[in-house]
């Protein structure tokens, strides 16, 4: 029987997706959002993975989710009917991070920092043999203020967060392994993604679990790396940019790593799912073409000031610049500032916009981090944003992935809706997921190798 696994905060599936191509069965799973469930169920329908039968979703705020309730899911599920609750080789889990980013401002006091405290409760209920928590970067130097323990233990103000959450698992039992800090794109992911992985194993009276590792970097090295070039050059809808094949990674992508139940694999079969591009005017491509490849919007403004452009080749750009600065500067004026880069602040805002988060991506390279706003990426082959399926792509997704609901939102539908995008942006990259969840494996299949042994 493969190993089990429970995989909490799975958002869209990136984690499970890792999980599954490991060799575990995932038996139980949850996340608050809806709008994921139906992309993580309808993912693992197809998958095999059948509700009730042999795995179990829960859209539920963790706080709510008891061991009482875990428990009688699993022990309900036709899998084990008439059996015990068995005992589960591994949890996985990310707690949200947007308290503990680096990216934006960070609140001490955001109370999604205390979600992990919830994570050790349920893992101190359900007692798995071992555990893997993900999160940012930032998880590292986030220092929380009387924080309060699943077993009571009042913590002193700006308490480190890994200190606590050391502590936490010696008191439920659980040997934590010094965390460390992966890079996604050592690991064959095209993407630069750093992330923070906790491991823990059990320690209770009469374990003999062996001591997990972390997994050793398959693609550290520079000419090893995946590319966005190889990655997502077969996807442009202009001219193809493919001048061998497909590369490995792409074959890869549209063939499927992730194995169903009965061990098969889900082509993509020439569909391309999630990979409408956004209709964006003339001005906003002839503005996307200001960019050249690995630029920010900051280098792109510092490059125009020393350089100017050839407006000649934005005549859209350019004309809703003279509108924008109507009754300031006359149009020859403001042609000849771009041409020659002698040109205000206020003409450079009147080109760029206020936006400067804005990126284009380098072909020969890894990509930045993926986040949830599409447009923070131009596309180094064509004049746009990139697609969800691009983005999957550079996350590892598997093509035949496919993410539901709406492709993207804004204003005050973000606070609750998770579009696609979001849902992307937000993922654990699959192929690092597996190299964690392999080293577990390898950890469980040599306790019990162990066990035979005494």
């Amino acid at each position: 029987m493969k190993p089990l696994a429970i995989d909490l905060f799975c958002g869209a599936g990136g984690m499970s997706e890792g999980i599954l191509q490991a060799g575990f069965h995932i038996i139980f799973s949850s996340d608050i959002n809806r709008d994921v469930m139906r992309t993580y169920t309808n993912r693992h329908e197809k998958l095999g993975l059948i509700q009730g039968k042999n795995t179990h979703f829960e859209c539920a705020d963790i706080r709510d989710l008891t061991e009482e309730f875990v428990k009688d899911a699993v022990k309900n599920l036709k899998m084990f009917s008439g059996q015990a609750f068995p005992e589960i080789d591994a949890v996985f889990g990310g707690p949200p991070c947007q308290g503990f980013s680096r990216a934006g401002r960070r609140d001490k006091n955001d109370p999604r920092n205390q979600l992990f405290k919830e994570y050790i409760r349920l893992i101190r209920d359900i007692k798995p043999k071992y555990v893997v928590m993900e999160n940012v970067e930032g998880f590292l130097d986030t220092k929380l203020d009387n924080f309060i323990g699943v077993n009571g233990e009042v913590y002193p103000q700006n308490c480190l967060v890994p200190d606590i959450l050391r502590r936490e698992f010696d008191g439920i039992g659980y040997v934590t392994i010094e965390p460390r800090l992966l890079d996604a794109s050592d690991y064959g992911v095209p993407q630069k993604r750093r992330r923070v992985i906790f491991i823990a194993f059990r320690n209770h009276e009469g374990d003999r679990l062996a001591i997990p590792s972390y997994p050793e970097a398959s693609t550290a090295e520079s000419d090893q790396k995946v590319t966005v070039d190889e990655a997502i050059s077969d996807l442009v809808f202009g001219k193809q940019c493919q001048a061998f094949g497909l590369s490995d990674y792409q074959n890869d992508s549209r063939n499927g790593r992730t194995p169903t139940l009965a061990g098969g694999r889900i082509p993509s079969n020439g569909v391309t799912l999630n990979h409408e591009s956004s209709k964006h005017t003339a001005v906003v491509r002839e503005r996307f073409s200001l960019f050249q490849e690995g630029e920010s919007a900051a280098q792109v403004a510092k490059r125009i000031l020393a350089q100017g452009i050839d407006y000649e080749k934005y005549p859209n750009l350019i004309e809703e610049c003279i509108g924008k600065l109507k009754g300031k500067y006359e149009a020859d004026r403001i042609k000849e500032a771009f041409k020659s880069g002698k040109i205000t602040e206020e003409m450079l805002k009147a080109l760029l916009t206020k936006k400067n988060s804005r990126i284009r991506l380098e072909r020969h390279r890894q990509s930045l981090t993926m986040v949830t706003l599409p447009d923070d990426f131009i596309s180094p082959f064509e004049d746009r944003c990139l697609t969800v399926r691009e983005m999957a792509r550079l996350q590892s997704f598997d093509d035949s992935f496919e993410f539901l609901g709406k492709r993207t939102t804004g204003g005050d539908r973000r606070k609750s809706d998770v579009p696609q995008y979001t849902q992307v942006g937000n993922a654990v990259p699959p192929l690092l997921a597996k190299a964690i969840a392999l080293e577990i494996k390898k950890a469980i299949l040599a306790s019990k190798q162990s066990l035979v042994h005494q």
